[in-house]
């Protein structure tokens, strides 16, 4: 894996290739990077308080006992109610699995909680009806509902052959 100094150093030298090449397009650049990153910020420090929070209220052992790999079906069915639920940006889905992982929750568990995540939408159902239709709406969410327990069957199949 690469080291974040290293990132951080490529960027830096390649910020300065640019500020060679055009002083002006760099700062335009560098302060919508800026601005992107200020209007990002509210979200990311709510979704990082939320999952402090909630991990400092889930303790690894109710994690475990809700998702854990002995939960068994009913843990994937709980994991794809509440992911179904939830509304999170996909780019705190993965970094959230992780932290469910390491406090003792299932991988067959953790990726229908994530594929619930990212694909079903109990919250935003009313808004999508309203844009692509009722049938289309309730058919798409019931399609992902189901590909996120295949997804958990997979892991648990693979899991169990290996």
């Amino acid at each position: 894996m690469i080291n974040g100094a290293i990132l951080y150093g490529i960027a830096i030298i390649l910020t300065g290739v640019s500020f060679s090449k055009s002083k002006e397009k760099t700062i335009q650049a560098l302060l919508k990077a800026w601005k992107m990153f200020q209007n990002i910020m509210p979200d990311v420090l709510a979704i990082m308080l939320f999952v402090g929070l909630s991990l400092s209220v889930l303790t690894p052992s109710l994690i475990s006992s809700i998702m854990g790999d002995q939960s068994g079906a009913l843990g994937v069915v709980y994991a794809t109610i509440i992911g179904s639920v939830s509304i999170i940006p996909g780019f705190v889905v993965f970094p959230l699995g992780a932290t469910l992982v390491q406090n003792g929750a299932g991988l067959p568990q953790v990726s229908a909680f994530m594929a619930s995540l990212m694909s079903v939408g109990i919250v935003t159902l009313r808004m999508e009806k309203q844009l692509f239709g009722r049938s289309f709406a309730y058919a798409r969410n019931a399609a992902a509902v189901l590909m996120c327990v295949l997804f958990s069957l997979i892991i648990w199949l693979v899991m169990a052959w290996i």
